[in-house]
């Protein structure tokens, strides 16, 4: 099995250190964070300095967008055309009843100000493979949660040219991966094949999918950003980590 060694972890990143320290209030927010080792003040510097985006905010970018934030990731950047369907509640638990027929992006900007307003948000209302290039432009690293392979592909390439990490994860049904395709690493392609595309996979809408898989892999996904922005840990760059809900076990395999 190969593993990235735990040193290489903040070679990924170009975001330094924040400039201004942490005030009064965020001391007070990230207690659990400073005190913790191997995370501190350092690590939450970091948090604060990243830039980080969420290509979608459904089911797997709810926990995402949600974690992040509460995290302390200064620049929070969502991408979302969709808007919040009564389907969608089921998982998506960032979004309320009340913003049914509203969109996710503003629902989920509104989530995330109001859990820690020390968070910057941007919107990117219109990813395609088209502008990819530009909407990822300027930050550190992309999680890409969305459910079909053509914004998958087009998300994977511009973060490749622009030599970034991209954390992935996907649902199904019971089941759950995430892994990480970082420069020097295994490509989108190496799992994915070229040929591959929406036809061959089974849709939500036809198969279902259970609800707290979702906040398993989101959770997951946002761990490996954390673990990529502070140098924690070793990053999922080269490997798989599976989730059966069924089983209720995790396994892994190297790519």
């Amino acid at each position: 099995m190969r593993r990235a060694s735990r040193g290489r972890t903040g070679a990924f990143l170009r975001c330094p250190l924040a400039s201004d320290p942490l005030s009064p209030e965020e001391t007070r927010r990230y207690a659990r964070h400073l005190v913790l080792k191997g995370m501190g003040g350092r690590g939450q510097q970091a948090l604060k300095a990243a830039r980080v985006l969420v290509v979608g905010a459904g089911g797997l970018g709810s926990p995402v967008i949600a974690y992040l934030a509460g995290a302390g990731v200064g620049t929070l950047g969502i991408a979302e055309h969709d808007e919040i369907a009564l389907s969608n509640l089921q998982r998506q638990v960032i979004h309320t009843s009340a913003g049914i027929g509203s969109g996710k992006a503003e629902s989920a900007r509104d989530f995330a100000a109001a859990l820690n307003p020390h968070v910057a948000i941007r919107l990117h209302p219109q990813l395609t493979a088209a502008n990819a290039d530009a909407e990822l432009a300027g930050y550190d690293i992309v999680l890409d949660g969305t459910d079909n392979l053509v914004t998958r592909r087009a998300v994977a390439a511009a973060a490749a040219k622009a030599g970034i990490p991209l954390v992935s994860g996907a649902v199904s049904m019971f089941d759950g991966q995430v892994t990480v395709f970082a420069p020097g690493g295994p490509g989108f392609d190496a799992l994915y094949p070229i040929g591959a595309d929406d036809a061959d996979l089974p849709s939500c809408e036809a198969t279902g999918i259970l609800g707290p898989l979702t906040g398993v892999i989101g959770t997951l996904m946002a761990m490996e950003a954390i673990k990529l922005i502070t140098s924690i840990g070793t990053p999922l760059i080269g490997r798989v980590l599976t989730y059966d809900s069924q089983g209720a076990h995790f396994s892994e395999f190297a790519f």
